[in-house]
Formats: structure tokens, sequence, C-alpha cells
């Protein structure tokens, strides 16, 4: 974790929105848990970005920018050649294809 503040105010405090804080009868701390990820500043207020995990999810949303390429097979059943994307049944007669990629 790498958190920064989004207005850069040089602040190396923050405040975590989505906790649970586990405590003990006396109220003595035990433990705790991020829930979401969500922070705050605590010198300015402005959220505060986890630039920790900035690659992964660059890296995630090239990943979901790629488009599927159409395949194309031969239908065991009505033997056309067709073209479809993964996941995707015969457009002629309705059956599911099965297609292995790599």
């Amino acid at each position: 974790m790498w958190l920064m503040c989004s207005r850069r105010c040089g602040s190396g405090l923050f405040r975590a929105l989505f906790a649970e804080v586990e405590m003990d009868a006396q109220g003595a701390y035990l433990g705790h848990r991020i829930t979401e990820p969500g922070y705050l500043c605590l010198n300015c207020g402005a959220p505060a970005v986890d630039l920790g995990v900035v690659a992964a999810e660059m890296d995630a949303e090239a990943a979901a920018d790629v488009a599927p390429q159409p395949l194309e097979v031969l239908c065991p059943i009505c033997e056309t050649r067709v073209e479809i994307l993964p996941g995707e049944s015969c457009p002629n007669c309705g059956t599911d294809l099965e297609v292995s990629i790599g």
C-alpha cells in the first residue's frame, strides 16, 4: 500500500473510510480489516489514492479493452464452418460449441 493525497498536500496521515475494528470487552484494540478501499487525507480532507494498485488497475483496464477475436470452427452437428466468439453457439443449428484457445 502506498497512499498519497489527491491534492498532493504532502500529508502522511490518512483515515480508512471502510474499516472494521475488533476490540475486546474493555475496549482494547485487537485488530482491524479493510472492507473496501477508500481513504481520506487527515491534513486537508481530500480523497487519498493507493498508488500501489495503479499498475494492476491499468493492466486490468488494458485487458478489458482488448476485443475478443472471432474464431472459425466446424460445427460437429450441422457440419458448417462458422465464425463465433468463445462461448457462443452455432448460428445455424444452435449447438453449444466448446472452443479451446491456445
